[in-house]
């Protein structure tokens, strides 16, 4: 039997030290799912795993790709599925960890397929977003997609405030012709693994405090500096990213810094409750206090070898 380890919760939570733990504990490596991670451009605003961390055990898909790169959920789940196939024959465990939950389900539970989208299409959608903003694109969607446009306003109303999900649907939209929703739900899918899924978790109060220090930590490294230097390529699918867009703000003279630095804090604080809104939709996952000690969490993962 081959075992998915696979490590979620909300930003700041400490996801990269547990994975470090039992990929240490079990002998196998880590297979990150951070969807803002892969981009080797974008380090200290995505909290990529330091030096240390990195050499600790072996990562994959960390800074492997470039902001200027079309990399879309598809892709990623093709390529984890086969770099899973090739780990699991050396060891029966790897480690998943990331906070992206729609690429930690591709992975799980696999993705349905869209055709592939031009690139005057993609950038159209990028340039529309930026002009008009995200108004439009739900202005589209509604059009090509009423349908699904209203399942999300009535289901997921928050995802419709998500500008990379909203021009991916748009450029569907566009690209394909279709609605959205005509792709969705055409593929079934079998895994040959067992996953075990983790969560980390803690109060409100002591999520929101690790999320501040976390920003306040970026901006002593480095980070104004870093979204300063991609500033000129903001319009990227890539960069529509908490923590770079509210600099971008900054340096085209909107907001002042102590206002965008404040406004990080605020997105990522409503980002993280997204992203324990999705995460704790799945009823398989195992929740866990963060400060849990490692040995609970690994004796769990050991339970799994005597069912």
């Amino acid at each position: 039997m081959k075992y998915l380890i696979t490590i979620v919760g909300p930003t700041a939570i400490g996801k990269t030290a547990l994975s470090i733990q039992l990929a240490k504990q079990f002998g196998c490596e880590i297979i990150s799912c951070d969807s803002r991670q892969f981009f080797k451009e974008m380090t200290i605003g995505t909290a990529v795993p330091n030096t240390e961390e990195l050499a600790a055990v072996k990562h994959h898909f960390i800074q492997n790709k470039s902001i200027f790169d079309s990399y879309t959920v598809g892709d990623f789940e093709k390529e984890a599925l086969q770099k899973i196939e090739q780990l699991f024959q050396k060891n029966d465990y790897i480690v998943l960890v990331g906070g992206s939950g729609l690429y930690v389900d591709a992975v799980l539970k696999g993705f349905d397929e869209f055709p592939e989208i031009p690139s005057a299409v993609r950038q159209n959608v990028q340039e529309i977003y930026t002009s008009q903003g995200i108004d439009a694109l739900q202005d589209i969607l509604k059009e090509k997609d009423n349908s699904y446009y209203n399942q999300l306003l009535s289901d997921n109303p928050q995802t419709l405030q998500n500008p990379q999900r909203m021009m991916r649907f748009t450029e569907v939209c566009l690209g394909s012709r279709k609605p959205y929703s005509s792709f969705l739900n055409k593929k079934k899918n079998n895994r040959n693994f067992t996953p075990i899924l983790i969560g980390l978790d803690a109060q409100r109060a002591i999520i929101y405090e690790r999320i501040n220090k976390r920003v306040d930590s970026m901006m002593n490294e480095g980070l104004l500096s870093e979204a300063e230097n991609l500033f000129p390529n903001k319009i990227l699918n890539a960069l529509q990213t908490v923590g770079y867009r509210e600099l971008f703000s900054y340096f085209d003279r909107e907001i002042t810094l102590n206002f965008a630095i404040e406004d990080i804090k605020k997105n990522t604080r409503r980002f993280s409750k997204r992203q324990l809104t999705w995460f704790k939709r799945n009823e398989e996952t195992k929740w866990f206090d963060y400060l849990t000690p490692k040995e609970i969490i690994i004796s769990y993962v050991h339970s799994f070898k005597k069912k």
